[in-house]
């Protein structure tokens, strides 16, 4: 337990309990509750917020990251958690960085809790020997284009207002602005016959050269090595703006530790890949997953085509198949959640295509850590 020298706030690890409904669970609940209480002041709804289930079997899992979360509470109510921090350092690539989030209730916002939380997660940071922290941000509009407080990564791609709360955090703190992802949803159900024409006219650029696997919760065993490889390659086949990040490796163990880890956490899934027929390799990929007890909530995960199999419209074709699966095994679903780098300009002319909607930005925020 740490507290800052500049404020009152004390920050104190989350300890991992073998229960939900253990004593020393209060510090999980109490991130869980803040969680939805910010996404719904910044979104609107708690879609995206992790219920305590999934939090715990996050920090249980042993899934290639080390997972601390942090927490700050009330002076005079102790077990009232008002801020938060999920850091995360990889275990096999990228072993110079730690990632995470920084949670302050909206009710105690500009108290120094953000300060607090940033020097634990520095301390933190050092700690586990790392010299990066990357921070990610949340921001519900995206100024105009000529707006002269507009931020703008150096990919020169994605906007986000030095107006905002914590843009002025950030730049007090000497965070860098390294790379913005768009935010959008996807109404669903979407039109069956736009689907289909979607697809079908991906299927006519792809030709004979491909043919489609699929598969539900668990990538089947003779792909899983396979598969794999296209999870590493998300790490270099796919934009990363300024951002300092290197081969992530994966292998057929750590696939299945994270198909555990999803189902532990209360998610199911749906994957589609392409096969290259010539080789009988995958040439592309896409994982949708859901929340089992949230029947409306859909999350667009990974989808990666790799260079070498680019131009083909592989990407169209797998998301299209995708969504017409989503539709039979999960009727009741009424939203799809993505993210997209902003320089990422054909996967999102795909998602545009597909109906998606642009809701907000993303922000990745770094900090040497010396």
């Amino acid at each position: 337990m740490t507290t800052t020298g500049i404020t009152r706030w004390t920050v104190q690890p989350v300890p991992v309990p073998s229960s939900l409904d253990d004593d020393d669970a209060w510090a999980l609940h109490g991130e869980a509750a803040l969680e939805a209480t910010v996404h719904r002041a910044t979104w609107g709804h708690a879609d995206l917020a992790f219920p305590a289930p999934a939090v715990l079997a996050h920090l249980r899992a042993r899934d290639s990251v080390e997972r601390t979360h942090l927490v700050v509470t009330h002076p005079d109510r102790p077990r009232d958690v008002v801020g938060a921090a999920h850091l995360v350092a990889p275990q096999r690539g990228n072993t110079h960085l730690v990632e995470g989030e920084l949670l302050v209730h909206p009710d105690h916002r500009r108290q120094g809790i953000g300060t607090a939380l940033l020097e634990a997660a520095e301390r933190h940071t050092r700690a586990v020997g790392r010299r990066l922290l990357i921070i990610g941000s949340d921001h519900g509009t995206e100024p105009a284009a000529d707006d002269p407080d507009a931020i703008t990564p150096p990919s020169g791609s994605g906007r986000i207002s030095r107006r905002d709360p914590f843009a002025r955090f950030a730049e007090r703190h000497g965070l860098r602005l390294d790379q913005s992802d768009r935010y959008s949803v996807l109404p669903l159900p979407v039109d069956t016959g736009h689907l289909e024409r979607l697809r079908a006219e991906a299927e006519v650029v792809a030709g004979p050269d491909y043919r489609l696997i699929t598969w539900q919760d668990r990538c089947p065993d003779e792909w899983v090595d396979q598969f794999a490889v296209l999870e590493t390659r998300m790490t270099t086949d796919s934009p990363m703006g300024a951002l300092e990040i290197e081969e992530d490796p994966w292998d057929a163990d750590r696939v299945r530790e994270a198909e555990a880890t999803s189902a532990a956490s209360g998610l199911a899934s749906l994957g589609t890949a392409a096969v290259h027929v010539a080789t009988g390799t995958l040439a592309g990929f896409t994982e949708l997953e859901y929340p089992i007890e949230q029947p409306e909530v859909v999350f667009q995960e990974d989808t990666l085509v790799l260079r070498e199999h680019r131009g083909h419209r592989l990407g169209q074709l797998v998301k299209a198949v995708n969504l017409q699966r989503l539709a039979e095994v999960r009727p009741g679903a009424r939203r799809v959640h993505t993210w997209n780098a902003e320089e990422n300009s054909y996967m999102l002319r795909i998602n545009v295509a597909l109906g998606f909607r642009p809701v907000g930005v993303c922000g990745s925020w770094t900090t040497a850590v010396d």
